[in-house]
């Protein structure tokens, strides 16, 4: 597992010890941020269930200038907060262990507005559309932010949904599907 481009390019990144969460292969994630990216002048990346912090990761890497990191395993947030150490994004990073749910309240508490949003959760534990709307019932999203889902490929997601606007959906090695959203305010 490693960086694939910007300033930490090659850079490794140690897997969550265990069983418990399934990184983002190098070839899913190079394909995602060519969509998505595939590089970013300034902006915020929320994380959630983050895992390693491999996506948020590759965001602040790519330029996004800050990030927040959302996991509920105790493994996950060590492992986060050693990645983030090792590659010095300490200050450009917040980590917090809680339910998604709870941090979406706490993010809009905040008054905070992502411009890319990756949603990686275990696949079948979590309905992609509650979260969606949960994500626009807070005004979380900024203008054209992006939202992106990792899910399993026998769950559908679809093509516009709301203010959600699929600008690429496709399946990787048959297991696993993506489906990337843009944000339109506008068009909600």
């Amino acid at each position: 597992m490693r960086v694939i481009a910007g300033i930490h390019k090659g850079r490794q990144l140690k897997p969550v010890p265990g069983h418990h969460t399934r990184p983002t292969t190098d070839k899913v994630k190079e394909a995602i941020f060519q969509v998505i990216g595939p590089f970013f002048s300034d902006g915020i990346v929320l994380d959630l269930f983050a895992g390693s912090g491999g996506l948020g990761i590759e965001a602040l890497s790519r330029g996004m200038n800050q990030a927040i990191f959302v996991d509920k395993q105790q493994k996950a947030i060590h492992t986060i907060r050693e990645n983030l150490k090792q590659l010095k994004l300490d200050d450009k990073a917040e980590v917090f262990r809680t339910d998604a749910f709870r941090a979406i309240k706490a993010a809009a508490k905040r008054e905070l507005r992502f411009n890319l949003v990756l949603l990686d959760p275990p696949y079948g534990k979590v309905d992609y559309l509650e979260l969606l709307n949960e994500l626009v019932e807070n005004r979380l999203l900024a203008d054209n932010a992006i939202v992106y889902c990792e899910h399993e490929a026998s769950e559908d997601l679809p093509h516009e949904y709301g203010p959600f606007q699929a600008i690429k959906q496709e399946n990787y090695g048959g297991l696993i599907n993506i489906t990337i959203y843009q944000v339109n305010h506008e068009g909600a």
